[in-house]
């Protein structure tokens, strides 16, 4: 039986309902979120579609803008350097990254569901911490490496407005583009949606 992923604040929601993803240039994805101040079942039932989605597309983790709601909150179920997933929702997600020495960066490559089929390298610091509220305006604080660390930096960046294109120099973002544009038939405007 596969390892259980961790869970430090409890299960991912269920029973979401799959929904086509936003992509890059729609408004809701270039500008800070609305904070989250009301815990309730639209709260949660708003993530469980997030999580649907997510694993609908096979991503890692996945922001509200990304299905067009402006609200600053993101699921994710991701693994770390050791291929140990972990899975939680963060509401008004704050990020603190290593400084000074502990500071090391990844080159390695990302993607957004937003901007599907298309990978290109974006160095980030390999470790990170993410603290925020939970569904039930709980704190909640995870950290992690590798690709986890990545995803943690990602989700946190669609909430104030930025994509991890907006982090490319322009040679890179031309490479992002093309690779974008060379899958584009794969992902029709309702994907992952039936």
């Amino acid at each position: 039986m596969p390892d259980q992923p961790l869970a430090p604040h409890g299960p991912l929601p269920t029973g979401g309902r799959v929904r086509p993803i936003t992509r890059w240039g729609t408004p809701v994805m270039h500008r800070p979120q609305q904070r989250v101040t009301t815990y309730d079942d639209a709260l949660r039932s708003l993530a469980a579609d997030m999580v649907a989605t997510m694993y609908a597309a096979d991503g890692v983790g996945l922001a509200a803008c990304q299905i067009g709601e402006d609200v600053a909150m993101f699921v994710f179920d991701c693994p770390d350097e050791s291929g140990r997933h972990t899975v939680g929702v963060v509401c008004n997600p704050v990020l603190a990254l290593p400084e000074g020495r502990d500071r090391q960066l990844d080159e390695g490559d990302e993607g957004c569901l937003s901007f599907p089929g298309a990978f290109v390298e974006c160095a980030r610091p390999d470790a990170a911490t993410v603290t925020g509220t939970g569904l039930d305006g709980e704190p909640v604080s995870f950290s992690g490496d590798g690709l986890l660390a990545r995803c943690l930096q990602h989700e946190t960046d669609h909430t104030v407005g930025t994509v991890f294109g907006d982090r490319l120099p322009t040679k890179l973002r031309k490479r992002l583009q093309k690779s974008h544009d060379k899958a584009a038939a794969e992902y029709p405007l309702e994907w992952p949606a039936e």
